[in-house]
C-alpha cells in the first residue's frame, strides 16, 4: 500500500478533528492562502485551528488596530513548547499588532502553591528573558498579573457576570477549590479582554494563541464578552435589529441618536431599534459599541484564537513542565540539550533491517518534531527528511545527529541574547 508522503503530519491532526466537529473551531488552512507571509507555524500545520481569525486577519491587513495576548504560569522553566506561543506572539507584533503578556503569578499562586517571590524570579529569569531574547518588542506590553489593576478591576467585573456552578462546570471545581483559586480563573479571562480597554484605544480584534486544552476557557471568555455588552445587533430578513438586552432608555435613546446623526433610517421602539438601509450588521454593530463606550460600558469584541499541536515529549507523551526529561528547557545547557536529543523516542523501527524494509515513523518521532518546529528553516528539506525517513533510507541515529548539533547552536546562541536582554529589561518597565 503505498504510503502518502505528508511532511506537515497532518495525521495527527485529524486527533483534534472533534475540536472541529464538537465545538465549532474552523480549519486554519482554510484562511491560510489569505495570509501574506504566514509563519511556519501555520503552513506547516502546526496551527491548525482558529475561532474568528478572519476578523483579527481583515484588521491586520487593513492596518487597523488589533491585538495579540497570551500569557505564561511561571511554575516551572521555559521550555521549547513554551517558545511556541512567545513566536506566535511576536509574529503578530511584527505584523502590527499591540502585543500583551500577562506573566500568571496570580493562578500560579492560588493553584499550584508557588510564593509570591519565586514567580517573580521565574516570571523574570525564565519566561520574559526569554521572550525579549525571542524579539519581543517594548512597544509592547508585559506585566505581572497580581501588579496589573486595571486587569483585576476588569476580573472583579466579569466575576459579576459569572455564577459558581458554571465555572465548576467548566473547570471541575468543587466544595474544596479555593477562592483565589477561582478568582485566578476570572483573571484569565481578564487577560484576554483587558487589550480592550480605553487605556489601550478601546475595542479591538484580540487573538489568543493558545494549545487545544484551552477552548474550554477561551469559550468561557467569549461568552462574557457577550454578557458584557449592551446591545444585540442582529441581521434579519430585510432589516437589522438593534437590541437593547442590557440597555436602559438613555443608551437606548442615545443608540438611535447615532443612527440617525450617521444618516441610516430607524424605527425606534423602548427596547429596540430597527434599521431598513441594507447596511452590514457588522457595520451597525461597530456604531452601536462606539455608543456603548462612550457612556462608560465596555463593547467587548468577542476574542479570537489559534490553535497550535502539542509537541510529542523526548520520552513520549506530551511535553510537561513538570517532567524535565520530557522536555528542553531555553536554559538548559547546551551539551545536556544535544544529549537529551540523542536519547529520545522516535518513530524508527527496532532494527536496522527493518527500518530499511518497512520505514520510520516521523509523525511519531520527538526528533522529527523538533526540526518542524523549531530547527528546520527550509520546508524543503523536511519533505526530503520526511520520505527518506518513510522510505526506509534515513537512519534515526542520523536525525537525532541533526537535531542534536542544531539545538546545542541554537540554545548557545539564545543563552547569549538571553543575557543581553537582562541590560535591556528597563526599556519594558521591569527589573530583577
Amino acid at each position: 500500500m503505498e504510503v502518502k508522503l505528508d511532511p506537515w503530519g497532518s495525521s495527527q491532526i485529524e486527533d483534534y478533528s472533534k475540536l472541529f466537529e464538537e465545538f465549532g473551531i474552523s480549519r486554519f488552512e482554510e484562511i491560510l492562502p489569505e495570509i501574506e507571509d504566514p509563519h511556519p507555524y501555520m503552513r506547516r500545520r502546526i496551527i491548525f485551528g482558529h475561532r474568528d481569525y478572519d476578523v483579527v486577519l481583515r484588521a491586520m491587513k487593513a492596518h487597523r488596530p488589533f491585538a495579540v495576548m497570551s500569557g505564561f504560569m511561571p511554575s516551572g522553566r521555559a521550555h521549547f513548547g513554551h517558545m511556541m506561543v512567545m513566536n506566535e506572539i511576536i509574529w503578530h507584533q511584527k505584523h502590527g499588532a499591540d502585543a500583551f503578556v500577562a506573566i500568571a503569578n496570580m493562578e500560579a499562586h492560588a493553584v499550584r502553591g508557588i510564593s509570591w517571590h519565586r514567580c517573580r524570579e521565574l516570571g523574570i529569569n525564565d519566561y520574559i528573558l526569554s521572550l525579549i531574547a525571542l524579539g519581543f518588542e517594548p512597544t509592547g506590553h508585559i506585566y505581572f498579573q497580581s501588579e496589573n489593576y486595571r486587569m483585576r478591576d476588569l476580573a472583579f467585573e466579569l466575576a459579576a457576570e459569572t455564577n459558581f456552578s458554571e465555572v465548576s462546570a467548566i473547570y471541575g471545581f468543587s466544595g474544596e477549590t479555593s477562592i483565589g483559586h477561582m478568582e485566578s480563573v476570572m483573571a484569565q479571562s481578564a487577560d484576554i479582554l483587558h487589550p480592550q480597554l480605553p487605556d489601550y484605544g478601546g475595542p479591538k480584534p484580540v487573538v489568543v494563541p493558545v494549545g487545544s486544552d484551552q477552548d474550554a476557557h477561551m469559550r468561557l471568555t467569549r461568552d462574557l464578552a457577550y454578557r458584557m455588552r449592551k446591545f444585540l445587533v442582529e441581521q434579519r430578513e430585510g432589516y437589522i435589529s438593534i437590541r437593547g438586552k442590557a440597555a436602559g432608555p438613555d443608551l437606548i435613546r442615545a443608540a438611535a441618536d447615532a443612527l440617525i446623526d450617521s444618516g441610516y433610517r430607524i424605527k425606534q421602539y423602548s427596547e429596540h431599534i430597527d434599521l431598513f438601509d441594507g447596511e452590514s450588521a457588522d457595520r451597525i454593530d461597530e456604531i452601536i459599541r462606539e455608543v456603548e463606550v462612550k457612556n462608560g460600558e465596555f463593547g467587548f469584541i468577542p476574542p479570537a484564537s489559534i490553535y497550535h499541536r502539542f509537541m510529542t515529549g523526548l520520552t513520549g507523551g506530551k511535553m510537561s513542565s513538570s517532567r524535565p526529561e520530557s522536555h528542553i528547557a531555553l536554559t538548559e545547557d547546551p551539551d545536556e540539550a544535544a544529549s537529551k536529543i540523542m536519547k529520545a523516542i522516535t518513530g524508527g523501527k527496532q532494527s536496522l533491517a527493518e527500518q530499511r524494509r518497512y520505514g520510520g515513523e516521523p509523525e511519531r518521532c520527538a526528533v522529527y518534531e523538533f526540526l518542524l518546529f523549531h530547527l528546520a528553516e527550509d520546508d524543503r528539506e523536511l519533505e526530503e527528511l520526511y520520505g527518506e525517513c518513510r522510505s526506509g533510507r534515513q537512519m534515526c541515529g542520523s536525525c537525532k545527529k541533526i537535531a542534536a548539533a542544531r539545538i546545542r547552536e541554537f540554545l548557545r546562541e539564545h543563552q547569549s541574547a538571553r543575557r543581553d536582554a537582562v541590560h535591556r529589561l528597563k526599556e519594558f518597565g521591569l527589573k530583577l
